[in-house]
């Protein structure tokens, strides 16, 4: 199992945050943890759980997959339009319903390209009903330790 990389993690949240377009304490609040832990976790000084991964990734709209690999819990594999998804579900220009609409668009142009769409949206369905979807699945699959959880 791969070591946290909080640097870079760090860094990462701190970019999403910006792009977002939320104050440190504002991502705090939406993601429920307080604003020093979360200014620890940018600057690299704290490892959060998976648990507080998952919190601050459904405050900024971005997958918890995205910062599973980041932070080096899960490895980072191949998915058709891993980058086009998260930044649909960066913009904060459009609402959530628009960016559901974008997405099914996109996995339907995938379809009739015959190239299966493999999303790591939550709720999405088109997601394989074989891959997690939740931290417990995650865990259950052996592709989270209990230590990073």
């Amino acid at each position: 199992m791969a070591s946290l990389n909080v640097g870079s993690l760090g860094e990462y949240i701190r970019e999403q945050r910006r792009h977002a377009q939320y104050s440190l304490r504002q991502l705090a609040d939406a993601a429920g943890v307080s604003n020093p832990y979360l200014s620890q976790i940018e600057r690299g000084l704290r490892k959060p759980s998976a648990e507080i991964l998952q919190q601050i990734a459904k405050a900024l709209r971005i997958s918890a997959e995205t910062l599973y690999v980041q932070a080096g819990i899960l490895e980072e594999r191949e998915e058709h339009g891993l980058g086009l998804r998260t930044a649909i579900l960066a913009d904060p220009l459009i609402n959530e319903r628009q960016k559901q609409a974008l997405l099914a668009v996109y996995d339907t142009f995938l379809k009739e390209n015959d190239v299966q769409p493999h999303t790591a949206r939550p709720g999405a369905g088109d997601t394989d009903p074989n891959e997690p979807q939740t931290l417990e699945e995650y865990a259950q699959k052996g592709r989270i330790s209990d230590g990073d959880r």
